[in-house]
């Protein structure tokens, strides 16, 4: 049985970047690894709303405790305001191994627009 912990992170502005930085406990993450993260109205809607990845930079190493996670301000446009899911997943390993864990993240409306941040 896998057991997923929901964790709520910090809020996301539509419109503007943002960055998070999750430390763990272990030194689970391995130096050469590569991540990849779906952001999803629900945990088990079929729609992805944004992708983030190591090779994009996305999802940047920081230790073997820290991983950063970083949105771009055109990713967070398509965000719907309310709440959604963050997964994380490592993809260099056969098979992919979820990391445990989903983000919920609070979405919220600005009246700044694309680009003045």
């Amino acid at each position: 049985m896998t057991t997923t912990t929901v964790t709520e992170g910090p809020a996301v502005l539509i419109g503007y970047g943002w960055r998070l930085q999750i430390e763990a406990e272990a030194p689970v993450f391995a130096e050469g690894a590569s991540y990849a993260g779906q952001i999803r109205e629900r945990p088990n809607a079929a729609e992805v709303l944004a992708t983030l990845t190591s090779a994009d930079h996305g999802i940047m190493r920081i230790s073997d405790t820290v991983l950063e996670l970083v949105l771009r301000p055109e990713q967070t446009v398509g965000l719907p305001p309310g709440r959604v899911v963050l997964d994380l997943v490592r993809t260099d390993l056969t098979p992919d191994l979820h990391l445990g864990f989903l983000l919920e993240l609070p979405v919220c409306l600005t009246s700044a627009p694309l680009g003045q941040i």
